[in-house]
């Protein structure tokens, strides 16, 4: 082996290392694949509850386009339409939720990399800080009844927390956050139109990001 090659070998394993001490590299692609099937089926079932004659002029509009009077908010929050639409998007999140982690963890071990560490612990800080306080924002707007706001804000507030945790994993991440980020603000522009923002974002791109990954990271 000539001295250069092994210098360029020594390079690589030094830029390796401080890699794996400076960001989380165990993510999984897989993970964001089934994460978008996920968020498909549970958009395509809340679609079937929204607008059950099969178009977007349905009879739910009212859900994704509009503001209403203070006195009708609480009759709209606690209806069976609305416990529906929260069970489908609960069992989304813990679906996806479980299936990262265990497909995370099964990555660390394989790279030997640690799965609850200072990097991963910076990783959930950045992107728990922007998720809650967009949850708390959603909440606070329901109650004020802008059923409207959801999905922009679904979308605006996960593409901030992507983008801020891109620096503590791969960058292709970042880009993954300015794609919902974009697609936030086409759903706040186009009204009515929320749920199929929502699914492009959570569902579509995630798809795309996911096999961008495994093919790119996993193999």
């Amino acid at each position: 082996m000539s001295e250069e090659q092994k210098l360029h070998d020594d390079l690589a394993s030094i830029r390796s290392m401080m890699e794996r001490s400076s960001k989380f590299i165990s993510l999984s692609g897989l993970s964001g694949v089934l994460a978008g099937v996920y968020a498909l089926i549970g958009a395509w079932l809340a679609y079937s509850i929204l607008y059950p004659r099969g178009d977007f002029g349905g009879q739910r509009e009212y859900l994704t386009n509009g503001v209403f009077d203070q006195d009708s908010i609480p009759d709209l929050l606690f209806t069976p339409i609305i416990t529906q639409l929260i069970f489908i998007a609960l069992a989304v999140l813990v679906a996806s939720l479980t299936t990262g982690l265990a497909l995370t963890r099964r990555n660390a071990k394989k790279k030997g990399q640690q799965l609850w560490g200072k990097t991963s612990k910076a990783l959930l800080f950045q992107m728990t800080v922007p998720l809650l306080t967009g949850g708390a924002f959603i909440v606070v707007m329901l109650l004020k009844g802008y059923f409207g706001i959801v999905s922009p804000a679904c979308l605006a507030f996960y593409g901030l927390a992507l983008v801020g945790a891109s620096a503590f994993t791969f960058n292709d991440v970042k880009y993954l956050g300015i794609s919902e980020i974009i697609l936030a603000l086409l759903a706040a522009v186009m009204p009515g139109y929320g749920l199929l923002f929502w699914a492009l974002g959570f569902g579509v791109l995630h798809i795309i990001y996911g096999a961008v990954m495994h093919f790119k990271y996993d193999r």
